[in-house]
């Protein structure tokens, strides 16, 4: 998943935890990986216009998808892995170079994941010819979710699971109402209590390259299918589960600071939008749960 999975656990059940992560993101990751050819969800790309069998797993993310999709009428969509491609971005990002001398292709809208076809009875996949998949950061999102509810089986009470800054949370550290969690600013951090459910950031302050002369990200615009013209550096949000953080935050970050704030407020999903000059609003409830501590940093202050 092109990312760390770090693990918050009580000591006497940490090392059977880390197990149960481990072999959970493993499962998503060879099932789900764009990267790797043998990976079902490969090779499910390399079969367009038949029906083909996928595994629970398989099934389980692209119904989601799809439904966010449909949720977000079009701005979260899980099929641009081409355009993604021909914008540069064809390998893990560790190994993709910074710079890339090719020449610039326009964009091609999205959209195509309306023709996809499953077959909820058969659990097959029928992907429409020219397009390929790609979940992103909701598969990310459902793995802690999933990480989360496996601890929650093996008797374990009390967990954060973070994939790269998207986590989720299980009960309350010890003597502690709440967890505290940093929320990254464009030029310094916040600390938050989180109490129960998930937070989730999109942004552009890692995932960039050069395309010739043009910088590109990999947050791209559905509507064009070329990386999201946002006046945004980044969208935080807090949900009850990641996978739905994930996608609020990255459809709040494609559509700018006005639009995207909206978009929260219609779905009350707190959040705090982070512009590029450094500047940043909340959304409520954000600002009910947590702008006591955000103006103690605003302040220069030590937060709590």
């Amino acid at each position: 998943m092109g990312t760390t999975i770090s693990l918050l656990l009580p000591q006497e059940c940490a090392e059977r935890g880390c197990q149960i992560v481990r072999a959970l993101f493993d499962e998503w990751e060879q099932t789900l990986s764009r990267f790797l050819p043998e990976s079902e969800l490969s090779q499910l790309n390399q079969r367009p216009g038949e029906a083909v069998p996928v595994s629970d797993l398989l099934y389980r993310v692209l119904a989601t998808a799809l439904e966010a999709a449909q949720a977000t009428k079009g701005v979260y969509d899980p099929a641009l892995l081409d355009q993604l491609v021909r914008l540069g971005y064809d390998r893990t990002f560790d190994t993709l170079p910074e710079f890339q001398f090719e020449a610039i292709i326009p964009g091609e809208p999205g959209g195509r994941w309306r023709g996809i076809k499953v077959d909820p009875v058969r659990h097959s996949v029928t992907l429409p010819v020219g397009i390929k998949l790609d979940f992103g950061g909701i598969a990310k999102g459902m793995a802690v979710d999933a990480a989360l509810k496996a601890l929650r089986q093996e008797g374990v009470d009390t967990a954060l699971v973070n994939a790269g800054g998207d986590l989720a949370v299980l009960g309350s550290p010890s003597g502690m109402a709440y967890w505290l969690v940093a929320v990254p600013g464009r030029e310094q951090f916040w600390t938050v209590p989180l109490r129960r459910g998930a937070i989730a950031t999109s942004g552009i302050a890692r995932r960039h390259w050069w395309q010739g002369s043009t910088l590109r990200h990999h947050l791209l615009d559905p509507r064009t299918g070329l990386p999201a013209a946002s006046d945004l550096w980044s969208v935080t949000v807090a949900t009850d589960r990641c996978e739905q953080a994930e996608v609020a935050a990255k459809v709040a970050f494609i559509l700018g600071s006005r639009a995207g704030a909206g978009f929260l407020r219609a779905h009350s999903i707190g959040g705090l939008l982070v512009h590029r000059d450094g500047s940043w609003e909340t959304v409520e409830p954000w600002t009910a749960q947590f702008m006591q501590e955000i103006e103690h940093d605003k302040k220069g202050n030590k937060s709590i």
